[in-house]
């Protein structure tokens, strides 16, 4: 005798949309959300990530986002790495991006076409004062109920942590780098 599917379905909760932040020193703040991008999407959901720092470089998340397209869409609108690492650029040119960076983010956020919405390097953005605390928040305040707003990134402002629903700090105890091993393909980028 087969269940009836309408009896044995686990019924779903209202979504509450959340804020999450995930900070720290330590490696993994793009990658966990990597993983919840990929689960999501499991789920039939869509995602999408907005990088506020990254876009000068090629890394592999650029290919994999593209084998978990439609419903996963990573958009690099940053310049690069602000001041270190060979950047030649002025200054303003990366608060231009970041502004661009944060109105896409707000513009997607309020589309209705995403469950969850993660800001990449937001908190590096805020902490290098790319963009404003004040913006950084209403964006937050503007969350639609049933979206999931993941903010990543050193140096999360107070405010932003105190906005949140969950915090994660990442922490780092042990790298390669402390070793001389350079960064790794498919690990590090």
């Amino acid at each position: 005798m087969k269940a009836d599917p309408e009896k044995t379905r686990i019924k779903e909760k209202r979504r509450l949309g959340l804020v999450l932040v995930l900070t720290g020193e330590g490696k993994g703040k793009t990658t966990s959300c990597l993983g919840m991008a990929v689960r999501a999407v499991g789920y039939g959901m869509r995602v999408v990530m907005i990088q506020f720092i990254k876009g000068a470089l090629h890394y592999g998340e650029l290919d994999g986002a593209k084998r978990l397209a439609p419903e996963f869409e990573l958009v690099p609108m940053g310049k690069g790495f602000v001041g270190i690492m060979g950047d030649t650029l002025e200054f303003a040119e990366h608060v231009e991006a970041a502004k661009e960076a944060l109105a896409a983010a707000r513009r997607k956020m309020l589309s209705g076409r995403y469950d969850i919405v993660i800001l990449d390097e937001i908190n590096v953005a805020l902490h290098l004062r790319l963009v404003e605390l004040s913006d950084v928040v209403s964006l937050i305040k503007e969350k639609p109920e049933n979206v999931h707003l993941i903010l990543t990134g050193r140096h999360a402002h107070q405010e932003v942590i105190r906005l949140a629903h969950l915090v994660t700090e990442m922490r780092n105890i042990k790298h390669p780098f402390d070793l001389g091993i350079e960064a790794q393909k498919g690990i590090d980028y």
